[in-house]
């Protein structure tokens, strides 16, 4: 049987605002699932190899669970630009080229290295409409050792005609074409992708909520991003007096359903998220950049909603998870300084679990290191950093959330697997 045991110091979040921490310890997995941390090395394990990091931090790895694969060549463009402006000025046609597989092909191979490169070995991302890209995606993913679920996103009504958009009966079509593929692959599965409620018309809606009964198949979509976007599903959709009925009422809201942003999500909407099981996405560095605005985030942890992290790229400008971990602290504290119920900011021990656990807790893992868990780690080296005084392991966590050293991350493992050694 295959094993791997990491020496070095160890720390993960069991819990929201909590730390386990171990130095000097030892995390073993076998067969790619986790044992344990240890203090001393087990005596059955006396003689087996060890994989030495001395004091560098040992680490789960990142969970993003909301970014968009196409828009990765655009990153930093737009940011003038509030949200509906921003899609159709750059977004929509940025997203038109992947209808060329040999630009898909360059553009995805390097989005997932700079993934793994950065310890995100989990994803739950949106591709392009276009199946073939869909497909690439998969494939570069798999290679470069992420794993989780894509989507080939599906919108048949207010893109760019002609563009980017689709017939109904295509969009139908191409997309029980591409899941007939998805079998292929092994650590990235599929997730059914209606962009936004504005983007499809109530047939594509209905088939995609009777294919999310058929299948099972998790869903990610969009839900009260900007004002402006809100007001418009009202207009959509009469019958629905919240934009969360306009997916409730075609069966896409349930416990395996990701919405991401809800910054103007209410205390009813709230409710409706918690008690469907819904998980939101919390964007921040995406609702900043687009003027959408800052989430109540401190309210859904409060009123028990399962909250995770993603970057939005590329309305988030910063493909790091370690980034979206200090801006989602950021934001919190414009939130305590602009909400007039002052909510407490986000610590750093509660971001980072939202960027970690929180994020694995979708793909079934219970919180932290846990016994049983898929092994996604990375080990991070911050002994060139100078230091005000002697750090103690959180507070090198907490820097490192903040600061980081040049080729700081010195390996990552994915779902068991050694996927990246730095230089």
């Amino acid at each position: 049987m295959a094993l791997t045991i990491l020496h070095g110091t160890i720390i993960s979040s069991p819990a929201p605002g909590k730390l386990d921490i171990t130095p000097g310890g030892y995390l073993i997995a076998q067969d790619g699932r986790i044992r344990g941390v240890y203090a001393a090395l087990p005596e059955c394990y006396a003689g087996a190899p060890v994989e030495e990091y001395g004091d560098a931090l040992i680490l789960p790895a990142f969970c993003d669970l909301h970014l968009h694969a196409p828009q990765y060549p655009m990153l930093g463009t737009g940011m003038d630009l509030p949200l509906l402006d921003w899609l159709n000025t750059y977004t929509f046609p940025a997203e038109a080229r992947f209808a060329d597989p040999d630009y898909a092909r360059d553009v995805y191979r390097k989005l997932a290295a700079e993934l793994i490169e950065n310890g995100t070995t989990r994803v739950c991302m949106f591709s392009s409409l276009h199946t073939e890209a869909t497909w690439i995606l998969m494939e570069e993913l798999e290679r470069a050792g992420v794993t989780g679920y894509v989507g080939k996103v599906n919108m048949d009504r207010n893109g760019l005609p002609g563009v980017l958009q689709e017939e109904t009966a295509e969009s139908i079509r191409e997309t029980e074409r591409w899941l007939e593929r998805c079998g292929d692959f092994t650590h990235v599965h599929p997730i059914l992708t209606p962009r936004f409620t504005p983007s499809c018309t109530d047939e594509l809606m209905a088939w995609l909520g009777r294919k999310a009964a058929e299948t099972g198949l998790p869903i990610q979509s969009h839900l009260s991003e900007n004002d402006r976007e809100v007001a418009w599903v009202r207009e959509l959709h009469p019958d629905c007096d919240q934009y969360w009925e306009s997916y409730r009422k075609f069966g896409l809201w349930n416990d395996r359903t990701l919405m991401a942003h809800c910054v103007w999500s209410d205390a009813r909407e709230r409710d409706a998220m918690r008690d469907a099981g819904v998980t939101v996405v919390h964007c921040p560095d995406s609702n900043v950049n687009v003027c959408s605005g800052t989430a109540p985030v401190r309210a859904m942890l409060r009123e028990g909603l399962k909250v995770a992290l993603g970057t939005d790229i590329a309305g988030g400008d910063h493909i790091s998870m370690f980034d979206a971990v200090t801006a989602a602290i950021r934001a919190s504290k414009v939130r305590q300084m602009t909400d007039p119920a002052r909510p407490d900011f986000l610590t750093v021990a509660e971001a980072w679990y939202l960027g970690t656990s929180a994020g694995a807790a979708f793909f079934g893992d219970a919180p932290g290191f846990a016994p049983g868990n898929a092994l996604h780690a990375i080990v991070l080296s911050d002994d060139d950093l100078p230091q005000s005084h002697p750090l103690s392991p959180a507070e090198r966590l907490e820097r490192c959330m903040y600061r980081r050293q040049k080729d700081a991350i010195r390996a990552v493992w994915s779902d068991g697997r050694k996927v990246y050694t730095g230089r």
